[in-house]
């Protein structure tokens, strides 16, 4: 058997490595929806033999889904607030006449994602680390019974290291302090902020560890998700980090422009319903009980839902909202994000809408702090200049803002970018809006930034030196992936 194995082990070699090229292509034929990524993983499973099917399991398959499946499973306990509905005529009456077709987006939301539109909400902008990291602390310490948090990078700096303090008291009052980070986001600094916490005696998870056994093949799904909540009734979410960088103040060498939000009322509710999925996700642990999930009051006049996306969903929430939203628009599309690269579907309504007479408005940073995204939006950006969609470039601190925002009436804010990381890879949390005033702030906030930033067109993009376009060219072939 030996000697047959010996002189025989190229051919049995092919043969296992045939069997597994195959049963992996098939994997990528049946469960990959986006024809780029299966073509993309095909190409590596058939032309790296053994390694790229290896590359394949380990990176490319969703078990995400089957997990989450599998721990609710055992959820039946957890707490589901009863949300009240907002009432057709309440929403009719946020709108007003020259609104009223985006009533069918509400409509359409809410079937996407079986979440209700919740009235008696309001919201406060908070204008970078300077203005929300001082509102968020103190938040933290007029808590008296519970504070949840959930970020992607909580930095080991003195913005990081101030949120530690402040849990830490926190917690040395009795309050109830539960924190979780994303895995990935723990690393941007080193020592992590891990001991800080250890030390302050906080109780806090990570999201995926991907240095533990069995969790290597979570490495690409992220918690991309910005939550905090206090006493069940404070909620703070959009796209910050907690990092030196947001505060503009601090003068550091990578300044970081972003917006984060307050929220009071019974949208607060869906924030901590996520967060409490997310922790007991991570750590088995329910969360129950008043201090978590108090009754909550109007606090203001917004329509508000909450839309919790990730891999573990049957849809993209998030996507196929902006896609209903962009469908929707009558007179105005504004959008406002660090990263775009959308694909097929997302660029075809997009340009229908500017054909349709849409001022559609894009603004982007122009210096992103990812180089390979950058050079992969500019060499998209054609696709939506040549159909009359305007494109916006904003000068330094680096923008990372997200916002969209549809016939000054409806808003969209939250941690997703417009990338296929956030809309099909990343675990995301959005809040849209019905309220004419909100929008009206968040277009004066965009039209800020317009008034510094530099309109690109398509002569811009296609003069660029052939050298860069190849350059960009090829960094937009790896768009899937990032």
């Amino acid at each position: 058997m030996i000697e047959f194995l010996q002189s025989n082990w190229t051919y049995i070699f092919a043969a296992v490595d045939l069997v597994v090229v195959l049963v992996a292509s098939s994997h990528v034929v049946l469960t990959k929806r986006d024809n780029r990524a299966a073509l993309g993983w095909v190409g590596i499973i058939w032309f790296a033999p053994i390694i790229g099917s290896l590359l394949y399991f380990t990176f490319g398959v969703n078990r995400i889904r089957r997990k989450a499946q599998r721990l609710r499973k055992r959820e039946s306990k957890r707490v589901s607030l009863q949300h009240e509905q907002a009432a057709a005529e309440e929403l009719a009456r946020a709108l007003e006449d020259d609104a009223l077709h985006l009533t069918s987006l509400s409509e359409f939301v809410r079937g996407l994602t079986d979440t209700p539109l919740i009235p008696g909400n309001r919201i406060v902008p908070l204008h970078c680390g300077d203005e929300a990291y001082p509102r968020m602390i103190e938040a933290i310490d007029a808590a008296e019974h519970s504070v949840s948090l959930c970020t992607y990078i909580f930095d080991n700096d003195p913005e990081g290291l101030e949120f530690v303090a402040a849990l830490t008291r926190a917690r040395e009052r009795g309050v109830e302090v539960r924190v979780l980070i994303d895995d990935v986001g723990t690393r941007y600094t080193f020592p992590s902020i891990k001991h800080a916490l250890r030390r302050g005696k906080i109780t806090f998870s990570t999201f995926l560890p991907t240095f533990v056994p069995g969790q290597f093949h979570y490495t690409n799904l992220r918690n991309h998700r910005k939550i905090m909540v206090v006493d069940g009734k404070i909620g703070f979410t959009g796209g910050m980090n907690i990092r030196a960088g947001h505060r503009l103040a601090s003068n550091t060498r990578h300044p970081v422009r972003d917006i984060h939000f307050e929220l009071q009322g019974p949208i607060v509710g869906q924030l901590q319903e996520t967060f409490v999925g997310d922790w007991e996700f991570s750590t088995k642990e329910l969360l129950v009980g008043h201090q978590w999930f108090p009754k909550l009051h109007p606090r203001g006049p917004m329509l508000c839902r909450g839309i919790a996306d990730g891999p573990d969903t049957r849809h993209d929430k998030i996507r196929f909202t902006l896609l209903g939203a962009i469908g929707c628009a009558r007179r105005s599309l504004t959008i406002i994000t660090p990263y775009f690269l959308p694909d097929t579907a997302l660029i075809t309504a997009l340009n229908v809408a500017a054909m349709r007479g849409v001022n559609v408005t894009i603004v982007l940073p122009a210096k992103g702090n990812l180089a390979l995204v950058q050079w992969a939006t500019t060499a998209q950006l054609w696709q939506v200049l040549q159909r009359g969609c305007r494109v916006f470039l904003t000068k330094m601190p680096f923008d990372h803002t997200k916002i969209v925002t549809v016939d000054d009436a409806w808003s969209f804010i939250g941690s997703a970018n417009w990338d296929p990381r956030s809309l099909r890879l990343n675990f995301e949390f959005n809040v849209e809006c019905y309220d004419l005033d909100f929008t009206a702030l968040m277009n004066e906030t965009i039209r800020a930034r317009l008034s510094t930033a530099q309109q690109i067109t398509l002569r811009d993009v296609d003069s660029r030196p052939l050298f860069i376009r190849i350059r960009d060219g090829i960094a937009r072939l790896a768009t899937p992936y990032l």
